[in-house]
């Protein structure tokens, strides 16, 4: 099989002095550092072979080869569903923490795309051109549990997927967060962009991100640790998760954007979707959905507010 030859000048003054391999996975998002070497990647810098760790700096011209990526066979999983709600256009599902949502990179089984293809087997039909994410309206993070509606023909998917794009629906998360925050609501209104530093995070301190908007509400304050109610105006990717970061309140458990120190109890991400307000096809009225908190969020609540843990 022949490799595929991308073309580039490096413009951006921000990856001057950048490695290419980094340069080529943040800034030209071919895939990740990861699969460099799956994929078999040589590049040339001003024409001239060169190694994936030489430096770049504006103004180099830059052709990276690589192999192709090959065609994933994504086969449907008998895997149990909390279904929320169900009709002949969607479903509303109560995804579990450590799901993933659609398969990617080092995560090919176990996902929701699997288990919907396998509990409503005419979406391979219906989704003949895109197996990857058949009728999928959104995504959560992989650790963030609760809420995520799935569309069953293309129809479903165009009308949920308008209300996401047009924010005329309304999404709320609950949160446990370090620290004690002592404003009991406000906004955050910080722009998200990549962290071109650390290509699994994203970052509000670069003026060049796109617009995210997050108004908080403190439920309760325990000794160390707040329980809040946090709904996103926008749909960035970790956006809550590096808004509440940026008031020194990281969500507990998230290991991407807080030190975890201190001696205390190792949780899981305390981020959860709790309450999806959308349309659903064919009503003129919009729902409201719930999704119960899961177990591993109720202990946590059960051992700050008597101080049996110290996250």
């Amino acid at each position: 099989m022949q490799k595929t030859n991308l073309h580039a000048q490096v413009e951006e003054l921000e990856a001057d002095g950048l490695r290419a391999d980094r340069y080529i996975s943040v800034f030209l998002k071919l895939f990740p550092r990861s699969q460099i070497k799956q994929r078999e990647v040589e590049i040339e810098i001003n024409g001239q072979q060169a190694k994936l760790s030489r430096a770049l700096h504006v103004g180099d011209e830059l052709d990276v080869y690589y192999m192709p990526e090959q065609p994933l066979q994504i086969v449907p999983e008998n895997i149990p569903l909390d279904i929320i709600y169900e009709n002949e256009h969607c479903l509303v599902i109560n995804k579990p923490q450590g799901m993933v949502v659609h398969p990617a990179a080092g995560n090919y089984t176990g996902t929701l795309v699997q288990a919907l293809l396998w509990y409503v087997p005419q979406l391979k039909t219906n989704f003949a051109d895109d197996l990857l994410r058949p009728g999928i309206v959104h995504r959560l993070d992989k650790d963030t549990s609760g809420i995520i509606i799935a569309a069953k023909t293309p129809q479903a998917l165009e009308f949920l997927s308008k209300q996401f794009v047009n924010k005329t629906l309304s999404k709320h998360y609950l949160a446990i967060v370090k620290g004690v925050i002592q404003k009991p609501q406000g906004n955050i209104d910080y722009p998200i962009a990549r962290d071109p530093h650390h290509r699994k995070r994203f970052t509000w301190k670069r003026i060049d991100g796109k617009e995210a908007h997050t108004k908080y509400r403190v439920m309760r304050n325990f000794s160390k640790t707040s329980f809040v109610a946090l709904t996103p105006s926008t749909g960035r990717t970790h956006q809550l998760r590096v808004h509440m970061s940026s008031l020194g309140h990281p969500i507990v458990g998230d290991s991407l954007y807080s030190r975890s120190g201190g001696s205390g109890k190792s949780y899981s991400l305390m981020l959860h979707a709790y309450k999806l307000k959308i349309q659903l096809p064919g009503e003129k009225a919009a729902r409201v959905f719930r999704a119960h908190l899961p177990s591993h969020f109720r202990k946590a609540l059960i051992e700050l507010r008597f101080g049996k843990s110290n996250p």
